[in-house]
Parts: C-alpha cells; sequence; structure tokens
C-alpha cells in the first residue's frame, strides 16, 4: 500500500489501478474477453516477456534469410546500372528493360527455399508460445519453460503443416505478382489481364494470411485433420471477415511502427523483440476463443463456454462476478471439513531440540541416541499440545465442529431406531409364520 499522499507514476496508475477503488479487488476475474486481454498482460508481462524471447530465438533463421535478401537485392541494384540504357558495362546489355523485375522474380526464387526452412523452424517456436498462451487465456497455471517445451511436443504436428502450406501459398503468390510486373513492363501480353492478376494475387495472400491464424487458433484447441483444418479456416476467414481485418490491424501494430520509420521503427523494434510476437498471439487467441465459444462450443454437447471470463449473475449494485461467488463457495466448503492442523496446538521450531544425525559409520549407540532424540521430540510435542490445548482459538474453532456433530446425532440415532424396530418388524413376522405351520 503506498503512503498516504505519495503520487504514483502514470504507468504505476496504468498497471494497477485507483488504489481506494472499492470496484478493485484481486479475487474478481474478468467478465469479458477485452478485461481478460488487459488482465493477462497486466498481470502475466514477465511471463509474456519470456514466452516472447523463446520464440524469437526459433524466428532468428528466417530474419537471417530476410536480412540476406534485402542485403543481396541492394548489392544487385548498386552493381547494376539501371539507369542507362545501351552497352553498359561488361558484358554488353542491350537493353535494361525489365531487368529490375527479372531480378525481383530471380531473387524470389533463389532465397525461395532458404525461406521455407526459416519460416518452419520459427513455427517450431510458434507451437510453443501457443499453448502456453492459450492456457493463459483459458486461465490455467501455466509453468513457462515446461509448457513452452510441452506445447512444440503437441502442437508441432499440426503448426508445421500449417505453416508450409501458408508458406507455399505464399510464395506462389509473390512469384505470380512479379511475374505478372515483368510482362506488364516488357510489354509481353494484355497488360489489363497481368494487372487484374496482381490484385487477385494480393488479395488471395491476405486470406491465406487469415486463414492460417486460423488453422494456428484451431489446431491448438481441436483436434482436427489437414483437411477439416483448411475448410473450416476458411470458413471463418470469410464468416468473421470485418472482425478478422480490425484484429488482424491490431496484432499488427508493431510491424506498423516499423514501417512508419525514423523513431517510431526503434519502437516498433523493441516491441517486437520484448513482447510483439507474444502480444499478437494473446490479441488473436483471445479473439478466436470468443469466435469458439459463440459457434463452437455453445453448439455441442458439454462444450466449455467462456473459458477464462466469469458473467456477472446480478447487474444491480454490489454485484460480484461469478468467480467471486465460486471463490466463496469453495472457502466455505473448506471450512466446514475440520482441519487436524487448526484443531490442536502444534508446537513452533523455536528451541534446539534435533533428531540425532547418524554417522556414515554408526554403531548400536548412536541408533539408541537417534532412538532417544525421537522420543525426546514427540515427548516436547504433546507437552506443548497439552499446555495450550486450552486456549481460546482452538476452543473456539473444535466447539463449532462439535455442535454440528450434535445436531447430526439426532438423525442418526432416529436411522437407527428406525433400522431396529424394521428388524424387529421383520422377526415378528417370521415368527407368526412359523406358529401358522
Amino acid at each position: 500500500m503506498a503512503r498516504q499522499g505519495e503520487k504514483k507514476g502514470f504507468i504505476a496508475r496504468m498497471l494497477e489501478g485507483k488504489e481506494r477503488d472499492e470496484e478493485y479487488a484481486r479475487s474478481t476475474l474478468p467478465t469479458n474477453r477485452w478485461a481478460l486481454f488487459w488482465d493477462i498482460f497486466k498481470g502475466r508481462f514477465s511471463k509474456l516477456v519470456i514466452v516472447n524471447l523463446l520464440m524469437v530465438l526459433f524466428c532468428i533463421p528466417l530474419v537471417v534469410v530476410i536480412v540476406f535478401r534485402m542485403a543481396y537485392m541492394s548489392a544487385q541494384g548498386a552493381m547494376l546500372p539501371f539507369s542507362q540504357w545501351m552497352l553498359v558495362g561488361y558484358p554488353a546489355v542491350p537493353s535494361l528493360v525489365g531487368l529490375p523485375e527479372q531480378l525481383t522474380v530471380s531473387t524470389n526464387l533463389m532465397f525461395s527455399p532458404f525461406f521455407l526452412i526459416g519460416a518452419l523452424i520459427a513455427g517450431i517456436g510458434i507451437s510453443g508460445g501457443m499453448y502456453v498462451i492459450r492456457n493463459m487465456v483459458w486461465t490455467e497455471g501455466i509453468f513457462v519453460a515446461n509448457d513452452f517445451w510441452r506445447g512444440i511436443k503437441i502442437n508441432i504436428g499440426v503448426v508445421l503443416l500449417s505453416t508450409l502450406f501458408y508458406v507455399v501459398m505464399l510464395e506462389l503468390m509473390i512469384l505470380a505478382i512479379g511475374w505478372a510486373n515483368l510482362f506488364i513492363v516488357t510489354g509481353a501480353g494484355n497488360e489489363v489481364l497481368f494487372t487484374i492478376s496482381q490484385v487477385v494475387s494480393y488479395i488471395a495472400i491476405v486470406i491465406f494470411t487469415f486463414m492460417y491464424l486460423w488453422m494456428l487458433a484451431m489446431g491448438g484447441s481441436y483436434k482436427l485433420k489437414f483437411h477439416q483444418l483448411i475448410k473450416n479456416s476458411f470458413l471463418m476467414t470469410f464468416g468473421l471477415i470485418f472482425q478478422n481485418i480490425f484484429f488482424v490491424i491490431l496484432m499488427a501494430i508493431p510491424a506498423i511502427l516499423i514501417l512508419l520509420g525514423s523513431f517510431f521503427q526503434m519502437i516498433g523494434f523493441v516491441i517486437l523483440v520484448l513482447f510483439g510476437l507474444s502480444l499478437m498471439l494473446l490479441i488473436w487467441l483471445d479473439y478466436t476463443q470468443w469466435a469458439f465459444d459463440k459457434f463452437i462450443e455453445s453448439k455441442r454437447e458439454g462444450g466449455k463456454v467462456n473459458r477464462g471470463i466469469y458473467e456477472k449473475t446480478n447487474k444491480k449494485g454490489g454485484a460480484q462476478s461469478r468467480a467471486v461467488q465460486e471463490y466463496q463457495q469453495n472457502l466455505e466448503a473448506a471450512m466446514s471439513v475440520k482441519s487436524e492442523l487448526s484443531s490442536r496446538p502444534i508446537k513452533p521450531i523455536t528451541d534446539d531440540l534435533k533428531v540425532y544425525e547418524l554417522p556414515e559409520s554408526f554403531s548400536r549407540d548412536d541408533l539408541k541416541k537417534l532412538r532417544e532424540s525421537k522420543q525426546a521430540i514427540a515427548e516436547d510435542t504433546q507437552k506443548y499440545a497439552d499446555e495450550h490445548k486450552d486456549d481460546e482459538k482452538y476452543v473456539t474453532y473444535n466447539a463449532q465442529f462439535e455442535n454440528k456433530e450434535e445436531e447430526t446425532e439426532p438423525d442418526d440415532k432416529k436411522g437407527k431406531k428406525d433400522k431396529k424396530k424394521k428388524q424387529g418388524k421383520e422377526k415378528t413376522e417370521k415368527t407368526d409364520k412359523g406358529e401358522e405351520k
């Protein structure tokens, strides 16, 4: 608790909220997906950073491929004189029309296998991070390192297949755009048709990106065959097209900052390295969980709806979330059972009594000393319990359970009497039948 009159900084107030806010309670869980996102982001931020750093390690090969491609393109642009037309350099180039586009196509072809390998390695890290963050969305307990490797074992198959599908489609669309651009510049073929093909390719890239994200979310939550993943992701892509666009833009904020350049580029890189990938997965998995609740879990028998969130049962003043109610019910259930530790005095370890430690080679005298030390501790513990058994806290605690036992005793006695009465009646009936015979 902060000292009275102490002013908190902006970040502290944003994370902790108002100190004297009556609605603030640590036991109250979020009641919607937006609140769940903010609760995870501020409550498990350190874990998000650790997960992000683990995923960044697996993304290093992909980053290296991208950097080398950019460096190769820059080097080609510096060496080739694109500003001249005839007899330039050696060997002589009669015309440079379309040469930049041709260079782009050949570079994409050359780096495609390396890009695919780097993407698959990055997919291994995504499979682990996705599992950890999905458990965060479900508000389950996590151990970051253990769950990260466990997630790799569980999700690696579906993530690698989805990544392979996405990267192959992405590279085909990029090559199609490159070839169309080359044909337009060189004047080979119908320019209108090639322009339309470019537009279609760009739209296809957006669609395949949405499908890939949905395949990750579905593959991490359900056991589906690959063709089912493709089919369902296609349906969810067009069924929730506007929501998809909004949340993908929200996810892409770090990348947008990088594209803005200057000071924003530095901020975008810092965010991406520290928690950017975790933030993207958290936004997407939180959103897709809402979609699963609405279209899948609520439609099937026994579906688990609203994992991680608790709807308020009473909207009037003083309403408590379902999380608080469940917490109170569990607390009451635990308090209704008598605890052996709370019902009797237990001596604290405040004296020099210790268990005798046996040497590496011991004799019967050592065993005797060990037995005597244990007996001394047991006697001392019992003595302490006898001296403090009449303390007020133990008497009060045990009294409440004695009253409950007394209340239940009449019912037990009544049951025993009814049982004896029934047995006596059966015995009498047997005797009457014997006399009749």
